[in-house]
């Protein structure tokens, strides 16, 4: 097997690895916050936006940084380092006391981790350029796929042994992707530490990556990160909430995060391939208005399975947007150049996660952990008006078909 195939496939593991760990422990904060101690409703869901808010803002900062040195010293070494630390982190989750030492270590896991940044740079630079799409598609594909099998597990395992067994089993889990890139992965040499950082390059790549479709592009993933993340720190408050009891809360919360994370994987497998054959900026518009209705329909209904029901197909439109725009993006960038991007996204991300808890925070306390809810469509409708602006705008690439219909 090529040696390009191997890496792929082993990150590919790897990252489902990863977000398998994450996922053991991260969408049952608020039930481990009251295990800490925390009771009232209101402290509750401050801790739990700032739970939220931390590693976000942290990994703005840095993540950048590690881009620079991943460039200079190669992306491999910047897998293993965020392995490693979030390995240690969450084992050191699952040992905590108070509920201010969980807070330090997420801000240790926003500054030290970053694991899916770091793979998909390493694509983005070891895989021929005729197969990025495909490449890139199936990384995407990895971290949803981590995040669906992971919550489910995590949320039926909670019940058993506990949240503080969970922590510690997703840093085992970490600890198995790391060797496995450890010993699987082989960097091509030439890929990094050979490019001129005199001054006037680097002005010249800063200032040719902000083209004004770049630009649009990066508006419209804020606001969509805002509208997919500004309820998932307060999911598992919200079943608790509809239940009326936190027995069985553990296992709702894993069962609706693994659903949505699986439709979103499904769409990136799916919906995500007709961008090679269809306008990217148009399928992206029609996906976003047909994710609007659907999602307004999580506000009325009290049951439960049929939140779960729309919010999932919900995920399933939005999570083919996100890749199709990535991936337009990444047609009008340089090559050499695409490793920046994915590091400036990474930052948009960022700072889409960092907002999103605070402002779920401050409506859940003045208007209820429901009223959440509202903000998705809106948002949602806000970022179908920036893709049809970024449309009408800027031209689509000469080579990019038109859509032929859907």
């Amino acid at each position: 097997m090529e040696r390009w195939k191997i890496n792929l496939y082993t990150l590919w593991v790897s990252q489902i690895c990863s977000l398998m760990s994450f996922g053991f422990g991260m969408p049952f904060i608020p039930f481990y916050f009251q295990e800490l101690g925390v009771t009232d409703a209101v402290q509750l869901s401050y801790y739990v936006g700032l739970s939220a808010t931390l590693p976000a803002a942290a990994m703005a900062i840095a993540a950048p940084i590690w881009g620079i040195v991943s460039d200079r010293y190669g992306r491999k070494m910047m897998i293993l380092r965020a392995m490693f630390f979030a390995a240690l982190i969450l084992a050191s989750m699952g040992m905590v006391q108070t509920i201010w030492q969980f807070m330090v270590l997420r801000v240790c896991q926003g500054i030290f981790s970053g694991t899916i940044t770091a793979s998909m740079s390493f694509v983005s630079a070891n895989t021929p350029e005729n197969r990025m799409s495909y490449s890139l598609g199936l990384m995407t594909s990895s971290n949803f796929l981590g995040w669906s099998i992971g919550p489910f597990v995590g949320g039926l395992l909670a019940e058993v042994v506990g949240y503080r067994v969970c922590f510690l089993l997703g840093g085992i889990l970490m600890s198995v992707g790391f060797f496995l890139v450890l010993f699987l992965v082989k960097e091509d040499p030439n890929t990094y530490g050979y490019r001129v950082r005199s001054t006037e390059e680097g002005k010249a790549r800063r200032s040719t990556i902000f083209t004004p479709f770049i630009t649009a592009i990066l508006i419209c993933l804020l606001v969509q990160r805002i509208a997919r993340t500004v309820f998932t720190p307060f999911l598992a408050l919200y079943v608790q909430e509809t239940l009326g009891t936190l027995t069985g809360a553990a296992s709702y919360t894993g069962f609706i995060n693994g659903a949505t994370s699986f439709a979103t994987a499904a769409a990136a497998l799916s919906i995500a391939r007709l961008g090679d054959r269809l306008n990217k900026i148009k399928l992206a518009t029609y996906l976003t208005l047909a994710s609007i209705p659907v999602v307004v329909l999580t506000i009325p209904f009290e049951s439960l399975f049929l939140f779960a029901v729309f919010f999932t197909i919900f995920y399933f439109l939005a999570g083919g947007v996100e890749p199709i725009l990535t991936s337009a993006a990444s047609e009008r960038t340089p090559a050499h150049m695409r490793g920046i991007l994915f590091g400036i996204m990474g930052t948009v991300s960022s700072i889409g996660a960092m907002v999103s808890p605070i402002m779920g925070s401050y409506i859940s306390v003045e208007f209820g952990i429901k009223a959440i809810l509202v903000t998705i469509p809106l948002f949602t409708a806000v970022q179908a008006i920036c893709i049809f602006i970024a449309r009408k705008r800027i031209p689509p690439s000469p080579d990019e078909p038109e859509v032929e219909s859907l």
